[in-house]
């Protein structure tokens, strides 16, 4: 018998050594480097992203540039195997933050995270515009117009990282605290703006700016918003509620919603929009099922967090190119965009905080803690450089916002906190919570 087609080759002996090179190098250097920045009392996110910068052009391509173009080569074929598995990390990483969003919390503190929300994104994302309008032409991407990169850099400039921003309240004993809880739910609100946003710029950077463009992306983005609400809720938890009762329903339940988030991934990408947004939407609906649904997918966080994270981060840095900063427009492009950034996020965080009714020092507290984009910013900047919006002088500057503001929130946030005398319904929130833990 013979067959129509031909078997599809499989993948050479060279690509497959470059590639298993590639992963056990990054891989190993990342969870150095994240550990080390531990110790220092920096975000892992700074050493697993370093990796990729020293194993890129910025070190390695001129020290050694024979052994960089071997372990990246310039062959689009190759890096593509790399970044298909770096692809697959954020959109784990990104459904397992979505999970950890508390909407009841949302509900609860209403109001101040309202006021919050609207200025710590109003006013970084209307400055960042601006200053896209203004960032020389030489920072624009391939793709898309001056109008697409400015509301990129807006965006970019908006966003506040609910990871990192987690991690560091949780590790400052600030969580149970109210002016915590606010934080974590402005920082849910500005992620979720983020993604929005970002698949509009998406759609404008793949066909141009048009009225018509931009109706048809937020029109895709209700049909999206409506079915998660309505629909996505109701058949995900008829899914996970049998297998939940099962007594070994953890690996069915773990494979069930990781193929849930690559689907919802895939559904919003087929609609021309950021398959990000469908994951984080995802990781919310299955959150919001409660602790049962979230345990699926904490039996998948060890890896994503261990491996797949560490690993996309390091392969963000690759693209970094410090070298581009020895162009002087490149440095004060650089620095005023660190300084607009930094900037909004403060005033615009107590500007909400003060008409949400909070008090000076809890205002300080609320625009510092906002203030670190880590993760979300890195993810939003691999995607701006992936459509084309960014160039590589533009992503490394987006990058090293990203890096600068992780690194100074904490700091900012535990002076500014140590000023809030904790209340009684504090004091007894962390009592509970330190039962919780224990049991």
């Amino acid at each position: 018998m013979v067959l129509a087609t031909a078997p599809v080759p499989g993948i050479s002996h060279d690509h497959l050594l470059v590639l298993l090179v590639q992963i056990g190098a990054l891989l190993a250097l990342a969870t150095g480097l994240g550990r080390l920045a531990l110790r220092f009392g920096l975000p892992a996110v700074v050493g697993e992203l370093l990796a990729g910068i020293l194993v890129g052009p910025s070190v390695l391509g001129g020290a050694a540039p024979a052994v960089s173009d071997w372990l990246l080569p310039r062959n689009p074929e190759q890096m593509h195997l790399l970044g298909a598995i770096s692809q697959l990390g954020v959109l784990l990483l990104v459904g397992i933050t979505g999970a950890h969003i508390d909407l009841g919390l949302l509900s609860r503190k209403r109001v101040a995270i309202t006021w919050v929300s609207l200025g710590s994104v109003l006013l970084p994302l209307a400055l960042g515009i601006g200053l896209g309008f203004l960032l020389p032409a030489s920072m624009l991407g391939t793709a898309g117009d001056r109008s697409t990169f400015a509301l990129f850099i807006g965006v970019a400039v908006a966003v506040s990282a609910l990871p990192v921003i987690a991690k560091i309240l949780i590790d400052m004993r600030l969580l149970h605290r109210n002016v915590g809880q606010v934080i974590i739910g402005a920082a849910a609100v500005s992620d979720i703006l983020g993604w929005l946003l970002l698949s509009v710029v998406s759609a404008m950077a793949t066909a141009g700016f048009r009225f018509s463009v931009v109706a048809e992306s937020v029109g895709y983005l209700l049909i999206v918003l409506a079915v998660t609400a309505f629909l996505a809720r109701p058949l995900i938890g008829r899914l996970l509620r049998p297998i939940e009762r099962a007594s070994n329903g953890r690996d069915l339940g773990a494979a069930v919603v990781l193929v849930l988030i690559v689907l919802a991934s895939a559904g919003t990408h087929a609609l021309k929009m950021e398959p990000i947004l469908g994951a984080f939407l995802c990781g919310i609906v299955i959150g919001s099922l409660g602790a049962g649904a979230r345990r699926f997918l904490d039996a998948l966080r060890p890896f994503v967090m261990a491996v797949l994270a560490p690993l996309f981060l390091a392969t963000a840095g690759l693209q970094v190119d410090l070298s581009a900063l020895k162009d002087p427009s490149v440095l004060v492009a650089a620095l005023v965009t660190l300084a607009v950034a930094v900037g909004a996020k403060l005033v615009g965080g107590y500007a909400g905080a003060r008409l949400g009714r909070l008090n000076h020092d809890e205002a300080v507290a609320i625009g510092a803690g906002l203030n670190a984009r880590g993760v979300v910013e890195i993810v939003l900047a691999s995607v701006g450089l992936g459509l084309g919006v960014l160039n590589t002088a533009s992503y490394t500057v987006v990058v090293l916002v990203a890096v600068v503001t992780s690194v100074m929130a904490p700091p900012l946030l535990r002076r500014a906190t140590g000023r809030i005398a904790p209340t009684a319904t504090e004091t007894e929130r962390e009592r509970e919570h330190a039962a919780q833990l224990v049991g």
